[in-house]
């Protein structure tokens, strides 16, 4: 998703992710090495990722480089397969609507339903890293809370409001082969992919054959 995992948890709540982002964030940052981003029409994009099996090394180095890609894309969230990784891991380092800045990674993330008294929608814009250049109106509830494992294989429970809600949402969605423009008419997506061929990347992407 474009701009513009701490705590020991009981069933009943959530991690920590607004501590220390600064310093977690540059930590994986610069262990990583940042990869191009693979694009719409990219068939790694358009299906469902594998589930994350073996929580080692290799799966920290992914993430470290998860997190420098999303840096050096100027992105708040990133899924595995924008970097051409078919596994069910995103990291993200956003804002919610406060201001308040999240940083984390969860495996195999499954969104929860939301009760219907909690289901409020944002048609706020939204772009994703994948469409570079390009935005459109999508409603999506402003609350969402995504399940799964952290790095290391540990349960865990994230929710956002706000911005961050739409990114967890967005992101979860990549990793079961769904884009935001699938979401959209085939009107609002004929006009993403105009704006997207008008623009060009500001970060590196990996060219469809």
């Amino acid at each position: 998703m474009t701009e513009h995992e701490t705590g020991q948890r009981a069933d009943d709540e959530f991690i920590v992710d607004t501590e220390d982002c600064e310093e977690r964030e540059r930590a994986h940052r610069e262990r990583g090495t940042a990869r191009p981003i693979t694009v719409v029409g990219n068939p790694v994009l358009h299906r469902e990722c594998k589930d994350v099996t073996e929580f080692d090394d290799e799966l920290a180095k992914l993430i470290d480089d998860m997190f420098a890609s999303q840096r050096a894309a100027e992105g708040v969230g990133l899924a595995a397969n924008q970097i051409g990784v078919d596994l069910k891991v995103f990291v993200y380092d956003c804002p919610d609507d406060e201001g308040v800045r999240h940083v984390g990674v969860v495996c195999n993330p499954v969104l929860e339903e939301l009760p219907a008294e909690r289901r409020v929608l944002d048609d706020s814009n939204e772009g994703c890293l994948s469409v570079p250049g390009a935005y459109a109106p999508l409603a999506r509830p402003d609350y969402a809370v995504v399940r799964g494992q952290d790095a290391q294989g540990k349960p865990i429970r994230v929710r956002g409001t706000g911005y961050f809600a739409r990114c967890l949402q967005h992101e979860t969605d990549h990793l079961y082969g769904r884009l935001y423009i699938d979401r959209l008419s085939k009107r609002e997506r004929k006009d993403v992919l105009r704006q997207m061929a008008e623009s060009t990347p500001r970060y590196e992407t990996v060219p469809n054959d």
